[in-house]
């Protein structure tokens, strides 16, 4: 069986001009090599969509004013393209392929590894957030999850036919998130004690906002 993946490379944003193209934002380091004449991409829409289920070609990707713009095969006016305005570009990968970068890895070579401090297994990685200013690796602990920043100082080392991370986190990193996971927990014990107390009535209230969980990708140096 051939074992394949899907990767996601880059959405469609909007319409430029008259001729059918779109511009991209792209999820990819590889431009060049994701976006070739000839490219077949699966497309993520909603269900409505007359573009479900289908994939598109592309015929070429030129930039304009360091911004990104994709033509398709079969694409040829703004009408057609406005259909695909804020589709998500998928392509299929080996996904024992390793991006051609060194020390590069794609996001689903590296969610499941076990995360190693010393001798220790501290967790293993849920997933990877990407940010402007650095990227996270979110690893799943007994206590919770914690935030990694994936730089080379804190992560120096990835084996992904091991199957493990090496960190090197600072001082409190992880006690950090074990100490308010702790907190937490005594303040749940609190409130179940007092729950057979008489109720104090109070007009105010709190919440929490809701929070949202792509690429290739590498540590910074």
């Amino acid at each position: 069986m051939d074992r394949k993946t899907e990767l996601r490379v880059g959405r469609l944003t909007k319409a430029h001009g008259l001729k059918g193209a779109l511009k991209v934002e792209l999820y990819t380091d590889d431009p060049s090599t994701r976006f070739t004449p000839g490219a077949t991409f699966s497309l993520q829409v909603p269900a409505d969509s007359p573009w479900s289920g289908k994939s598109i070609e592309l015929a070429e990707l030129r930039w304009y004013n360091q911004q990104p713009v994709a033509f398709f095969v079969g694409i040829d006016d703004r009408t057609a393209a406005e259909t695909l305005v804020k589709a998500i570009l998928w392509v299929s990968l080996d996904p024992d392929a390793l991006p051609e970068e060194e020390n590069a890895w794609y996001d689903h070579q590296l969610v499941g590894l076990r995360v190693l401090h010393g001798d220790d297994e501290v967790g293993r990685v849920a997933r990877v957030d990407h940010f402007p200013a650095q990227d996270l690796l979110v690893v799943t602990t007994p206590a919770g999850e914690v935030l990694v920043p994936f730089v080379s100082a804190i992560v120096p080392s990835v084996d992904v036919v091991a199957g493990t991370v090496i960190v090197t986190p600072p001082p409190g990193l992880f006690e950090m998130n074990a100490d308010a996971d702790t907190t937490e927990a005594d303040a749940a014990d609190s409130d179940a004690a007092d729950s057979d107390a008489p109720e104090a009535v109070s007009d105010e209230s709190q919440g929490e906002p809701d929070g949202d969980a792509s690429p290739e990708h590498k540590p910074e140096g």
